[in-house]
């Protein structure tokens, strides 16, 4: 039992936060004029029509069961034809930035339903909170992580609409590169300084310490501390 209600406390908080994240991509893609998403059954909360099988179960688990100091995932990412957009340009903005607001708003919402937890009988109580605080720290992370500045995370395309020309295309060029970049800063670089006795794990710290102080923000604001 114990087993799977760590298993419970930790996947269920994680589905629905890229679940919720890939469907708000959709939603907006529609409202701005895309229908690709939408024609193709993506436009939906059921989380089954997100699910990758890597991703957003074996990943999760493999992580869990190996006692990793962080669980992340994702989502079968929702197709957007920018093109398609009435504005493309602020378009590729909203529709980027409509996923982190998503998490945020999920991240808000579980910190709120911590006041709820006291009315239930206390053995659903304890299992509730361990899911509302695993809630809050996997949308936070995923909301902060995804708005790393570079493609085709979501906050590489939000700058690609923001900065001027010359430079957005720059930026653009480098979205068929950017996950081996981002393991490269995250995975290689700080595996390499721990060989010569050097800290690089510069973007594991400053997403660390991003993801804490949006934490403690979204504490204070629903009055948990």
């Amino acid at each position: 039992m114990d087993l799977i209600n760590t298993i419970s406390v930790w996947l269920l908080p994680l589905l629905f936060a890229i679940t919720f994240h890939e469907a708000a991509h959709g939603y907006v893609a529609r409202f701005l004029g895309d229908h690709t998403a939408s024609q193709l059954g993506r436009v939906s909360l059921n989380p089954i029509r997100h699910i990758d099988p890597f991703g957003t179960v074996l990943l999760p688990g493999l992580l869990l069961f190996a006692h990793s100091p962080f669980l992340f995932g994702y989502a079968k990412p929702v197709p957007v034809n920018f093109r398609a957009l009435r504005h493309p340009r602020l378009g590729m903005v909203l529709v980027a930035a409509a996923g982190p607001a998503m998490n945020i708003a999920l991240a808000i919402a579980a910190a709120l339903s911590f006041h709820l937890v006291v009315y239930l009988p206390p053995a659903v109580a304890q299992w509730t909170a361990l899911n509302l605080k695993n809630a809050v720290v996997i949308n936070a992370v995923l909301a902060v992580f995804n708005l790393f500045p570079l493609p085709p995370l979501d906050g590489g395309r939000i700058a690609v609409g923001l900065l001027p020309n010359v430079l957005g295309r720059w930026l653009a060029r480098l979205e068929p590169y950017g996950m081996t970049i981002l393991i490269g800063m995250i995975i290689v670089l700080p595996l390499l300084g721990t060989q010569f006795g050097i800290d690089l794990g510069f973007a594991s710290h400053a997403i660390t310490a991003a993801t804490n102080a949006v934490i403690k923000v979204i504490m204070q604001v629903t009055a948990n501390i």
